[in-house]
């Protein structure tokens, strides 16, 4: 691209020097008065309007941008013949115009190269003492050479002035060459080296818009400049609507966020989204500089962890669990064996023929809670440990169909409308005794939710890893306190319910390699949500 454009200043060049080359023509007639000048104007003019021609042609080629190697070489053949005929319009070796010979060498190297501009100023010197040596010689004199001419400058000077004119076309040669060799070297190293910041804007907006985190920067005083699509959806805010503002007002958690002593920060806070939906929000600050290493602005960088945030409590719980499972498990099994030992002994009291109405009552009701408190340590040590699931291909849709018929004559969903939206086409794999229990434990808890009526809906979806249950209430809902403490043992909000129900069904799925959570809008209302895996 580069020779390209010298080739186009060259072509320029020629143009203005033919309009030179004519004025000057013209000037020298008018001073002439001795008609040696008028003799050779005929072909000067029309040698200048051939060049002209010439050159505008070359334009033209140029533009389309085709055979731009032999133009270059064109342009330095017909700079040669241009001065070597100008020459002998001009009065050969009277002519004032040799020196543009050392231009055709320039353009030739500027062009090609430092060996072209040597062959070049080869084919100069050629020329240039063929032409006065002709002319000294006669051979000339039938073009409008006079003889006599060269005869009174003399042999010697003759010698002389071809001998310097070719000692400076190589020396022009040999230095236009290597200044033409070292631009085309700092051309390719700057060619190597520079960067293309057009695209690299392109490429920084690309990246700044497609980023999956919120990007934003700020002045020092914190006015927002860039705000890209992540940050919009976030707050709900454009970017022409948030540019100047103060971040404050945008997150006010970020007071004094942009005075950091110079050291990149890491914090996270709560924000409530433009949707409603509240989430935490993990966030990065660091500093930018100018050139002179002056401080400019900030860059923020966020992004929603809350999913994050949820599954490693989701994890901390389930450490925890597992913990005081295994411990609860051992002291069941302790309690069991005086449990055991104790029903055997009121057992026998009981058998007695002898014993009184009022201690067969008391022997009853200590058989009864024996009995009651040996169910109790049978399901707690279901939870702490539970058997290794019989996994088998369930069809989801008729398998909760036969669970609503086991519920049918249960007074307690009398005024329960069960729906089953399960497709029926969904099949699971699972244990189908385990996944029974947990099922009617979960269905039981919301119709406990619902003591004056409403609706449970079943339904299902796939992912590409994961099947989901979804079993859903129209009660009241839960607290958020409640979904804390939801699945710990022995933890409960039911006047007579032992708080192991839930556990259980979570360690079941657990033990299934899924998860069981709640959720609970705002507005009411309470699903449970199992996933089980695709195997």
């Amino acid at each position: 691209m580069g020779s390209e454009r010298r080739l186009r200043l060259f072509i320029y060049a020629r143009i203005i020097v033919s309009f030179l080359f004519l004025a000057s023509t013209l000037l020298l007639k008018l001073q002439d008065t001795s008609g040696e000048i008028e003799r050779f104007q005929p072909g000067i003019i029309r040698l200048m309007a051939f060049s002209f021609l010439f050159s505008l042609a070359s334009l033209q080629v140029l533009k389309r941008q085709r055979f731009t190697p032999f133009l270059t070489y064109l342009q330095v053949i017909w700079d040669l013949l241009f001065v070597t005929v100008l020459l002998l319009f001009t009065g050969g070796i009277l002519s004032p115009y040799s020196f543009l010979y050392l231009l055709s060498i320039m353009t030739a190297g500027m062009l090609l190269g430092r060996r072209q501009a040597l062959y070049t100023a080869s084919l100069c010197g050629i020329f240039y003492g063929t032409i006065l040596d002709f002319q000294y010689y006669g051979y000339l004199a039938s073009i409008g050479l006079n003889q006599e001419d060269a005869l009174q400058v003399g042999a010697l000077r003759l010698f002389y002035t071809i001998s310097f004119n070719l000692i400076a076309f190589g020396f022009s040669a040999f230095i236009t060459g290597l200044l033409a060799e070292r631009a085309r070297l700092s051309e390719e190293a700057l060619q190597r080296t520079s960067i293309d910041y057009s695209e690299l804007t392109q490429l920084n907006s690309a990246i700044v818009t497609h980023s999956e985190s919120g990007l934003l920067t700020t002045t020092v005083t914190g006015r927002i400049r860039v705000f890209n699509p992540y940050a919009e959806a976030v707050t709900g805010l454009s970017q022409s609507e948030a540019y100047d503002k103060d971040i404050e007002s945008v997150f006010p958690q970020l007071r004094g966020f942009y005075k950091p002593n110079g050291s990149s920060i890491k914090r996270e806070f709560e924000y409530q989204s433009a949707g409603g939906t509240v989430m935490i929000l993990g966030y990065s600050v660091a500093c930018f500089n100018d050139s002179k290493g002056i401080l400019t602005g900030y860059i923020l960088n966020f992004r929603d962890i809350t999913h994050f945030r949820h599954m490693e409590a989701a994890l901390q719980k389930a450490d925890r669990l597992a913990a005081l499972g295994e411990l609860s498990a051992r002291m069941a099994h302790e309690i069991r064996n005086p449990l055991a030992a104790l029903c055997g002994s009121v057992q026998l009291l009981s058998s007695a023929t002898d014993i009184q109405d009022h201690d067969a009552r008391l022997l009853a009701i200590v058989t009864r809670e024996a009995a009651r408190l040996d169910r109790l340590i049978s399901e707690f040590l279901l939870y702490a440990r539970p058997a290794l699931p019989q996994l088998e291909q369930i069809k989801l849709h008729s398998y909760v169909e036969e669970e609503f018929i086991f519920l049918n004559k249960d007074p307690h969903f009398a005024s329960i409308a069960l729906q089953n939206l399960v497709p029926e086409s969904t099949v699971v794999t699972a244990d189908p005794n385990q996944l029974h229990q947990v099922i009617i434990n979960l269905l039981q808890n919301a119709a406990d939710a619902m003591p004056d009526g409403g609706e449970i809906r079943i339904e299902c979806s796939v992912t590409p890893v994961a099947v989901c249950i979804a079993i859903t209430d129209n009660g009241s809902g839960m607290a958020e306190d409640a979904r804390q403490h939801l699945f710990e043992p022995f933890w409960t909000t039911k006047p007579a319910g032992t708080g192991l129900g839930l556990a259980i069904s979570y360690r079941i799925i657990e033990a299934h390699r899924g998860t069981l959570s709640v959720e609970s809008p705002p507005a009411g209302g309470c699903s449970f949500v199992i996933k089980l895996p695709l195997l």
